[in-house]
């Protein structure tokens, strides 16, 4: 085999190996949040309305606004709503 391959198979080896190692992190750092919202949940807290707030924080604020805004639309559309706020 030639110093190219072996220098390819080296590679290719560390960056499987790389992509191991932060699989493996990412794994853990889920198991640490799903004990944080089991803690949540123990003393009280909605975790499926606390998931939304996380979500929400993620979208700045015209994001927001804007997703807002066509679900409001939706929910006139479907009858679920009065009339959408005015703009």
């Amino acid at each position: 085999m030639s110093d190219a391959h072996g220098v390819a198979r080296d590679q290719l080896r560390a960056f499987v190996e790389r992509i191991e190692r932060l699989e493996e992190e990412k794994k853990t750092i889920a198991d640490d949040i799903k004990d944080v919202y089991g803690e949540a949940k123990g003393t009280g807290f909605d975790t499926k309305i606390l998931k939304k707030v996380i979500a929400l924080r993620k979208k700045d604020e015209q994001e927001r606004m804007e997703e807002d805004a066509i679900l409001d639309t939706y929910l006139h559309a479907l009858g679920m709503i009065e009339a959408p706020p005015e703009a």
